[in-house]
């Protein structure tokens, strides 16, 4: 769900800062950007439901099983972090801020 920018997610606040920064520009360019992305968002829940739901053969399901502990514990933290990324961008963005401004004052006008 962090593909298609769910908020709540760091991709949202990727995205967000992307058109915010557009919209000072120019309000098309931001609308066709959201536009973009909306349609982005679409194609991947299509896609997604495509692949996991396309042709179901019910006589494979038995020889699936769920995630297993192992792998639990190597996803918590992909998790975690995508979370941490979309609920406290800020803890980001301080770390980068010093840095971006030292690039902007460099760029002339």
């Amino acid at each position: 769900m962090a593909n298609i920018g769910l908020p709540g997610t760091g991709s949202f606040i990727g995205e967000f800062l992307l058109l915010l920064g557009a919209f000072k520009i120019s309000f098309f360019l931001a609308f066709c950007g959201a536009s973009s992305m909306v349609l982005g968002g679409c194609y991947s829940l299509w896609l997604f439901n495509r692949l996991v739901y396309g042709n179901i053969k019910v006589q494979y399901l038995g020889n699936f099983q769920d995630i297993s502990y192992r792998e639990f514990l190597i996803f918590l933290p992909l998790v975690l972090g995508t979370l941490i990324l979309g609920l406290y961008p800020d803890i980001f963005l301080e770390v980068l801020h010093g840095g971006v401004l030292n690039l902007v004052s460099q760029i002339n006008f």
